[in-house]
């Protein structure tokens, strides 16, 4: 039975015919098979690179909804064998956000299970195993950001440093949720002056120690539509904050380089700052409708690109005026330039054959002035 799963997956058997096949064979024969197969292909690649949040959104993509539902659950099984200290926080948080647990008996039941718990079709459900294998199988190992279950866990970030980001993401919160411009920039200039003052700090603070830090990597997904503008905003966002982006566009994601501290700000304001661009978008866009549906989407694509192109310019006047700022800024410059070399090492270790992207071309006016408005009405100063 497992020869013939792989045969349908692998396109040696007609999907419609293994389908078949796979529906009117017994389900003793069939669920385990299944079963087996999907946690195995699913172990394989988180021990490869892949955390449970990208391997769930880039099986919901490219297959169904209902692939996602079965990523959850396998890597709740595969994490099941392992001790919580054995675990990076931050695998166990992407696996607790997902709702990943073992709700089921024995592995072997699971697919009958899952029709009875869900509510499923067989048929549907079966497909939808086939769908998420054939995905799990076109995907390569990729670089281990974060070590699975069962290796050396990183250690839990500093009271200071969790004590800081609540305090960052209750303000953009707040810019978020305000319908005022000026409010929402208040808020979000204040969260800029945290980030930049830790951010500085922390720089020559480890510069001055003993142990040697190294810049980590991040990836951060990037919902379509507009994915490649959507990408141009993060790439504006992390150049301000001293990190380097390259984008993945087969997978919907983007890995951020650089340091902790650089990190959580490049990922706290550009999900900020997208919520304010698609809130602005909605209210500067012209009427849509079949008439106007192509004019639509060329203002959307170029709102995107001339807010991300305002919102890289501001920060990046925001960072050099905090540099200026601070009473050591000549002991920073040097620090901020070894980093910067270190950042775009391990960038260029991890992706050696990485190629410049092109470049965007703008074809609405309308679409580019109302972008930089936005920008200027919403970010930081």
């Amino acid at each position: 039975m497992r020869e013939t799963v792989a045969a349908v997956v692998g396109g040696r058997i007609g999907y419609e015919d293994g389908l078949d096949l796979l529906t009117v064979s017994p389900a003793g024969e069939v669920d385990p098979v299944l079963t087996g197969m999907l946690f195995d292909a699913v172990g394989r690649l988180l021990r490869a690179g892949w955390q449970p949040a990208e391997l769930h959104r880039v099986t919901a993509r490219r297959g169904n909804p209902a692939c996602g539902h079965l990523i959850v659950d396998a890597v709740a099984a595969y994490q099941k064998d392992f001790k919580p200290r054995t675990i990076d926080p931050r695998w166990r948080a992407q696996a607790e956000d997902l709702g990943a647990k073992v709700w089921w008996g024995s592995d072997d039941g699971y697919v009958t299970e899952v029709v009875q718990h869900r509510r499923a079709d067989r048929v549907t459900l079966i497909d939808a195993v086939l769908q998420a294998l054939k995905v799990l199988a076109t995907l390569p190992p990729i670089e281990i950001l974060i070590p699975p279950p069962g290796q050396v866990a990183r250690p839990a970030r500093s009271p200071g440093s969790e004590a800081l980001l609540s305090r960052v993401r209750a303000l953009l919160a707040k810019a978020e949720s305000t319908t005022f411009p000026a409010e929402a920039e208040a808020y979000s200039a204040k969260a800029q002056e945290l980030i930049s003052r830790h951010s500085l700090d922390e720089a020559l603070l480890e510069a001055s120690g003993d142990a040697q830090v190294v810049p980590y990597a991040r990836r951060i997904g990037i919902d379509h539509p507009y994915e490649s503008e959507k990408a141009s905003l993060l790439d504006a966002v992390a150049g301000a904050n001293r990190c380097h982006v390259v984008w993945s566009p087969e997978f919907g994601f983007a890995t951020v380089f650089g340091f902790d501290a650089d990190l959580d700000a490049v990922d706290l304001l550009h999900a900020s700052l997208l919520v304010q661009a698609h809130r602005a978008m909605s209210r500067a866009e012209p009427p849509g409708g079949k008439a106007g549906r192509a004019r639509l989407k060329t203002f959307r694509q170029s709102f995107l690109i001339g807010y991300a192109v305002r919102i890289g310019e501001r920060l990046a006047d925001a960072d050099r005026a905090a540099l200026e700022e601070s009473r050591d800024a000549a002991a920073l410059l040097p620090v901020l330039r070894s980093r910067d070399v270190q950042v775009q090492q391990a960038r260029d270790k991890a992706f050696p054959r990485t190629v410049r992207g092109r470049g965007f071309r703008v074809d609405s006016e309308e679409g580019w002035e109302s972008g930089r408005i936005a920008a200027d009405a919403a970010t930081l100063r």
